[in-house]
């Protein structure tokens, strides 16, 4: 699995977070990053895009994280990453920069998915995504880490 995200991480606590899942998950998870756009909005979602869809393999199963994307429960995104594992092709995720993912990320995209309508920082959302990834892998072996009833 390859997660392509705009921006570079620096070491602290999003950092920390990443690496605690990325160390834990099977298949690993690799990190590329492609440097922040410059300009107005619409050019750097445009210089972004250039740069994310270039790191891009091109016969890979793109799922871009956006806002707008599909949120699953947490089975239900055990079950989609199952199928996307089984699906034969380069699993991405694709996190923008501060100005969200270009219209042609999101076209080019095979699946979207939203970790919730709240605005997460980020860096932070790659933590986020590394964590649910875990998780998800989790529940399809059966780990005991997810709980899935409520206290």
């Amino acid at each position: 699995m390859r997660l392509i995200a705009v921006g570079r991480i620096r070491p602290g606590p999003e950092h920390d977070l990443l690496e605690r899942y990325r160390q834990r998950l099977l298949p690993r998870l690799e990190l590329v990053e492609v440097p922040e756009g410059k300009g107005a909005p619409v050019e750097i979602k445009r210089r972004e895009a250039a740069s994310l869809l270039a790191a891009l393999p091109s016969n890979a199963y793109l799922v871009a994280l956006d806002e707008g994307g599909e949120q699953p429960d947490s089975l239900g995104f055990s079950v989609r990453l199952e199928a996307w594992l089984g699906a034969g092709r380069p699993l991405c995720f694709m996190i923008g920069g501060a100005e969200g993912l270009d219209s042609t990320v999101l076209a080019r995209a095979d699946a979207s998915l939203s970790l919730g309508s709240l605005t997460w920082p980020h860096m932070l959302v790659r933590g986020l995504l590394a964590e649910q990834l875990y998780r998800a892998r989790a529940i399809a072996t059966g780990h005991p880490y997810h709980r899935a009833g409520r206290p």
